[in-house]
This record gives C-alpha cells, structure tokens and sequence, in this order.
C-alpha cells in the first residue's frame, strides 16, 4: 500500500526503513517498549542479512518512542545489540506511531566496507 522497501542496498551501503515490533501474528510486546525494540531489531537483523550486510556493518541508528520517559528500556535493548559496534545512535520522541500499540521505531544506516556491488 506505502509502496517502499525493508531495506535497499546501494554499493556498500545499505539503509533500513522504520522498523517497529509488527510481524506477521501482530504486535509483539504491547506496552513493553524493551520488547517491541527487540523484535524491531531482529527484523533489521533479518533484512540486513538479506542485502547481505550484519549488524555489525550498522553505522547509525534513529529510535523513535511515543514516550521518551521511558527511554532506558529501548536504550538497554539498544545497548544489547550494539555494545561492542558502538554505531551513533540518536533517540527522538514522537508524538505518535502509525497503531497507538506501537511505541518505538528503529531504522539503521549500514556500511559494507570492502565492496562495491
């Protein structure tokens, strides 16, 4: 309906759309905003992989909450994920999602060094 891609590679880099908690069965994690960063993140995981880069070619990250009070949880989830690959990160609060059961939403920007196709 939107009309746009997971993630789409061009060269080395790669970029991941807004990514939220949503699969096939439903949101996963209402109310939890840990877990739905955890499910977004295995979902960029999945569509990294696909245009064949990994989480530790991540360079950023953007996090979008419906509540920046309740930043820690999606930070920990974050730091979980990207301890050791440090990208920079930035976290906004947004005044809502596209499902008011949605509270966060993550996209990455990665870097592929060492290749050109």
């Amino acid at each position: 309906v939107v009309g746009y891609s997971r993630a789409v590679r061009i060269c080395q880099h790669v970029f991941v759309a807004g990514t939220t908690a949503v699969t096939p069965e439903g949101i996963v994690g209402p109310g939890d905003p840990y877990l739905q960063a955890m499910q977004a993140l295995r979902t960029i995981q999945s569509a990294l992989e696909q245009a064949g880069a990994s989480l530790h070619h991540v360079v950023r990250t953007r996090m979008f909450v419906t509540d920046i009070a309740r930043w820690e949880a999606v930070g920990r989830a974050h730091g979980q994920i990207f301890r050791d690959i440090r990208p920079v990160a930035t976290m906004v609060e947004v005044r809502r999602l596209v499902d008011p059961d949605m509270l966060v939403e993550i996209e990455v920007d990665a870097y592929i060094p060492g290749t050109t196709s």
